[in-house]
């Protein structure tokens, strides 16, 4: 067994392929129209489907809000330079809600991002991420 995807719903889905594609450089690896269920399906990701976990993008036709709740805790991703990842998605228009830094009780370096729905992106800085603080990671609660 592996893991494929995880599926969001979205309000907007122009808006959304824009920053998972544009802002966090995800391209969109295949989409369709279901009109009979009145939805689209997107799916992003860093690679094939064949071989990574992908984001499945959810457009539910005349939608444009959903009640997010408080179950969802985020979407996690490595990157080799925090800092400016950081700077260039906030000069791309994104979101940055916690700036980078070690994360609480921990040594981690992370920062949290929001797509246009108000979901959360956690970004670990890959050099600061080590296979010790791997348990930090999975138990931080931001």
């Amino acid at each position: 067994m592996r893991l494929l995807h995880t599926m969001l719903r979205v309000n907007n889905l122009e808006e959304s392929l824009k920053f998972y594609c544009d802002v966090l450089g995800m391209k969109l690896l295949r989409q369709k129209d279901y009109p009979g269920g009145e939805f689209t399906l997107a799916f992003v990701g860093y690679g094939d489907e064949s071989d990574h976990t992908v984001l499945e993008l959810t457009y539910n036709w005349g939608t444009d809000k959903y009640d997010l709740g408080n179950a969802y805790g985020h979407i996690a991703l490595g990157v080799d330079d925090i800092y400016s990842t950081c700077e260039q998605i906030k000069a791309q228009g994104g979101k940055v809600s916690r700036e980078p830094g070690p994360m609480k009780h921990g040594s981690t370096v992370i920062a949290f991002v929001e797509d246009p729905n108000g979901y959360k992106v956690e970004l670990i800085d890959l050099s600061s991420h080590s296979s010790s603080s791997e348990k930090e990671v999975a138990t931080a609660t931001n």
